[in-house]
């Protein structure tokens, strides 16, 4: 084990012991916050629970199903914001206008377009998850070298060839990097889209059953580490993608 490792184990370790001392002091009721030893013992039993497994498959489908839906969205429109200047001059202020609009504000109109289901979770997800991988690959494309670009061209590569040898491999590894910072922000919409009820089905939707009125917080908080442990091993995945094809983007980023 690494020593890196070592250290995030020591992390885990020292934020479960504080927990669980923090749920059996009596600071706070054990029925409203239990100890760690009782959210991780629900959370064993949901492992082996066929329908919460099966609201754990809902969210990784609409979850899959959003970030895919957002790169196919951003990343071609990143590259003509960046490749083309009248483009993107006059696309800025609606881009701006839209970026910070929260996509839970849109839940009622979206639910009365589409209705109640993954068409409405995956929508919403989308369109907060396509605001970092839009602007990253718009900003990588107007950061190309332009001795590169003239180089391309003296050569006389056409435009598609520069596009394909020049424009894409030096966004790729930032369209890679906002990649992983939209995969959490699709996990985060698509689970508070769930428990919000704009879908059917899912981890968020499972929280909001056992949570309701003020019940079972063991199974709440199980839930919402299932949600923390998807997370991590997206992100894990993501990285370990992003190191084995841009070794040398991320040796760059650690120093």
């Amino acid at each position: 084990m690494t020593p890196i490792a070592v250290r995030g184990l020591v992390g885990v370790v020292a934020f479960l012991l504080a927990w669980e001392a923090f749920g059996r002091s009596g600071a706070v009721r054990a029925e409203l916050f239990p100890p760690a030893s009782t959210v991780l013992t629900a959370l064993a039993g949901l492992l082996t629970d066929p329908g919460f497994l099966a609201d754990v498959l809902v969210t990784l489908g609409s979850w899959a199903a959003a970030v895919a839906l957002a790169v196919l969205l951003a990343v071609p429109s990143g590259l003509v914001l960046g490749s083309f200047a009248p483009v993107r001059t006059a696309t800025r202020s609606l881009v701006e206008f839209l970026r910070p609009v929260p996509s839970v504000a849109l839940i009622p109109l979206v639910v009365v377009v589409l209705g109640r289901g993954p068409d409405t979770t995956v929508t919403l997800a989308a369109y907060a998850a396509v605001w970092p991988l839009l602007l990253t690959t718009s900003y990588a494309m107007g950061e190309i070298d332009p001795v590169q670009t003239d180089t391309a061209r003296a050569f006389g590569l056409s435009t598609h060839r520069r596009l394909f040898t020049v424009a894409l491999p030096h966004a790729a590894p930032f369209v890679m990097t906002a990649l992983r910072v939209s995969a959490a922000v699709a996990l985060i919409l698509v689970v508070s889209s769930e428990l919000l009820g704009a879908g059917t089905g899912g981890i968020g939707q499972f929280v909001f059953v056992v949570g309701s009125g003020g019940g079972r917080m063991d199974l709440v908080l199980a839930g919402t580490l299932t949600v923390g442990l998807v997370g991590c091993a997206v992100n894990a995945g993501l990285e370990l993608v992003h190191r084995r094809f841009f070794g040398w983007d991320a040796g760059e980023a650690e120093r």
